[in-house]
């Protein structure tokens, strides 16, 4: 089994309610607390395990906003794993999911290093290492109906752009949207082969431009017309 979520930067809006749903599902989670530092003062400061990046693609009037939700991809050959010492971060071979071993993890910001993807946040005031978990205590949590054992994100997103499901399953809504979109890895060729895939926005109608003249002469023009009918 390999879990993770598909993400289509076609209908994300940006609205940031992945994120705070994250925050505030995680906050009581296995993790612990995501402190804030600071919230309401001059320099705020915090943990977060998901955060939207805004893009403008092409040019205009052609031109495309997209909003990019990154979270840990839980890549299969995570590099965060690999540099850390103490053995806190690590990859569960059940269901692929990458986790950080609170009582083990001393702080030392080696995986965050080593993360190409930005995932990891020092907590300001717990010192330990957060990341996305997948909602892990929710995902496999019996005591929610089935359709609601997914991670918060996925839950709360409302245009539906976030997919969660079982890559190694071929029949899973995700493997399909991957094959019937074209899903792309972030940054592939570094070889760390993340597992959350993103669906590329589709391309919108080109917007024809029309050239704008002088008051006086799209008067002539419209008179031109009126008399020639």
């Amino acid at each position: 089994m390999k879990l993770g979520l598909v993400v289509d930067l076609d209908t994300c809006v940006g609205c940031h309610g992945c994120a705070t749903a994250c925050k505030q599902w995680n906050t009581s989670g296995t993790i612990g607390p995501l402190s804030d530092k600071d919230p309401y003062g001059k320099d705020p400061n915090g943990a977060w395990l998901n955060r939207i990046r805004t893009y403008e693609v092409g040019d205009t009037p052609n031109s495309k906003t997209v909003h990019m939700p990154m979270s840990c991809m839980h890549c299969e050959e995570a590099a965060c794993v690999t540099v850390c010492p103490t053995g806190a971060s690590y990859k569960r071979a059940e269901d692929g999911i990458v986790l950080v071993d609170q009582d083990k993890c001393m702080g030392c910001n080696l995986c965050a290093w080593a993360c190409p993807y930005g995932a990891r946040e020092l907590d300001p005031a717990q010192g330990t290492m957060k990341k996305c978990t997948l909602c892990v205590d929710r995902i496999y949590d019996q005591k929610l109906p089935e359709n609601e054992r997914q991670p918060a994100c996925v839950l709360t997103c409302p245009t539906k752009s976030r997919v969660f499901g079982d890559f190694d399953d071929p029949n899973s809504q995700v493997s399909q949207l991957v094959r019937d979109r074209g899903g792309k890895q972030l940054m592939p060729e570094l070889g760390y082969n993340p597992v959350n895939t993103y669906l590329p926005p589709r391309n919108k109608p080109a917007v024809e431009v029309y050239k704008v003249t002088s008051i006086k002469q799209s008067v002539k023009t419209w008179v031109n017309k009126m008399i020639t009918r």
